[in-house]
């Protein structure tokens, strides 16, 4: 018999297309690893079962079935963002408990493209942390369970490292996506301001937070990609299209297979004084960059010019996303630690929605970027820290933890550049290694591209070894 449940993507749209295999099958499948990991790893807010098989069933009698990109695929959302029928709890015992009448738009593109919500999956309090837990759950790294999933994508994370589903949908405000893509040995991809559908809160932090794919491979990283950017019809031509490698970007468009040769610059240093990079993750972003330059590209070492400011800039920018989204919530609700970022952030509301620093940035990098296409860099300082109640440890300790393991993400949501996660080696301790890929606007083609390369060059495990886990993982 063969397992669905550990399969990418690709492979399952491709077989209920083809009719190998009925949606129904599929999700029943993935519904049962579900029930059978999820208590050890803490992915899903709450599991659509029901439902989930009922929307498969529909999936199965649509009349354009053999066209469907993602034709009975198992994806998990984010629970920020809205799926009909189902509450939007945010992290947050202060959200109401209320079903949402419409799916929000990156949903319903997914559901339009063939794809079934089996469930919503936890994050952090108002997204606001690098680590996921709080009254609805702590989500682990599968590969490593004493860990944090990352945050604040944390359980969209731990579901893809798990094979609970093969592709997942979160949203990176200050590496939200890319944090638990590291952890968990994923790809995730944050597409530049503009090009997905955002709608993430009160205002997506100022423009600073984009929705993305989560994924095991960059083939469906790609694929889910061009169905939430809307640049793939829903067609079957497409989802092959696009599963070949076809550019889902308007411009840097490429083909993959063809030898393009581009610039890269290689830098370990932290964006942040005083923090540092721990040599396992250093030494993966200068391995990476070594095999680029092997497979032809202009590789060099070179650090982008970070400002002085780049620290308080950043927090004022966090610390104020934090206080619109927490306007009408009931404080005694949240937790203090959450309501002490907001009440920081609330003194810096007003300068942070002029944008002046965040356009200050993109100046000091333009020059650097105009002389290469790509930066690469290591994509956290240090491991995942330990899977604990951090919404119940103070405000301070925690933005420490955070800021001390992933200084690297948050310059690129300022600038609203494209920025992903790639699986890189394998650290010590048995979990997977990850470096950063960063690009200009309108490059997600291109750091797809060299993602692909390099998981051809280095190719990963696609999910964690979980005992009691059965085959396809």
């Amino acid at each position: 018999m063969t397992s669905w449940a550990g399969r990418t993507a690709a492979e399952i749209a491709a077989a209920v297309r083809e009719k190998r295999v009925t949606p129904r099958e599929v999700v029943a499948e993935h519904l049962a690893r579900i029930e059978l990991l999820d208590a050890r790893v803490g992915a899903f807010r709450t599991l659509r079962a029901t439902a989930a098989l009922a929307e498969a069933d529909e999936v199965a009698a649509r009349a354009d079935l053999a066209e469907l990109p993602l034709a009975g695929v198992p994806v998990a959302v984010k629970d920020n963002l809205a799926v009909r029928g189902e509450s939007t709890r945010n992290g947050t015992a202060a959200s109401p408990d209320t079903p949402a009448d419409e799916d929000h738009v990156t949903v319903a593109r997914l559901r339009a493209a063939g794809a079934v919500v089996v469930g919503l999956t936890n994050c952090p309090e108002l997204c606001v942390f690098g680590t996921t837990e709080g009254v609805y759950g702590t989500a682990r790294n599968p590969w490593d369970t004493t860990r944090t999933a990352g945050g604040s994508s944390g359980g969209s994370a731990a579901a893809v490292a798990a094979g609970m589903v093969p592709i997942a949908l979160g949203n990176d405000g200050m590496g939200s996506l890319r944090i638990p893509a590291a952890n968990c040995g994923l790809v995730g991809l944050k597409p530049g301001h503009g090009v997905a559908p955002a709608g993430i809160g009160h205002g997506d932090w100022f423009g600073m937070s984009e929705n993305g794919p989560l994924a095991t491979t960059v083939e469906d990283a790609r694929l889910m990609f061009s169905v939430l950017a809307g640049t793939e019809t829903a067609t079957a031509g497409s989802a092959e299209r696009a599963a070949k490698g076809v550019s889902v970007a308007a411009t840097d468009a490429v083909r993959a297979g063809e030898p393009v040769t581009r610039t890269v610059a290689v830098s370990v240093r932290s964006p942040l004084m005083g923090v540092t990079v721990s040599r396992p993750y250093a030494d993966a972003a200068r391995a990476a960059g070594e095999l680029l330059a092997g497979a032809g590209h202009r590789v060099r070492r070179a650090d982008p010019p970070y400002p002085v400011w780049l620290g308080t800039t950043s927090l004022a920018h966090w610390t104020a996303g934090t206080a619109v989204d927490a306007e009408g919530l009931d404080p005694r609700r949240l937790a203090r630690r959450t309501r002490v970022h907001a009440a920081l952030g609330r003194r810096f509301v007003a300068s942070v929605r002029g944008g002046v620093r965040r356009e200050q940035l993109r100046e000091r990098f333009e020059p650097f970027f105009a002389e290469h296409e790509v930066l690469l860099t290591p994509a956290l300082a240090r491991r995942g820290p330990a899977a604990a109640e951090w919404h119940r440890r103070g405000w301070l300790r925690n933005v420490l933890v955070n800021t001390n393991y992933s200084p690297l993400t948050p310059p690129w949501n300022l600038t609203g550049w494209p920025a992903m996660a790639v699986p890189f080696g394998t650290l010590a301790s048995g979990v997977p290694g990850a470096v950063q890929l960063v690009g200009r606007p309108g490059s997600e083609a291109v750091l797809l591209e060299l993602a692909g390369q390099l998981e051809e060059l280095r190719p990963w495990t696609r999910t964690a070894p979980l005992e009691g886990a059965g085959e396809g993982s």
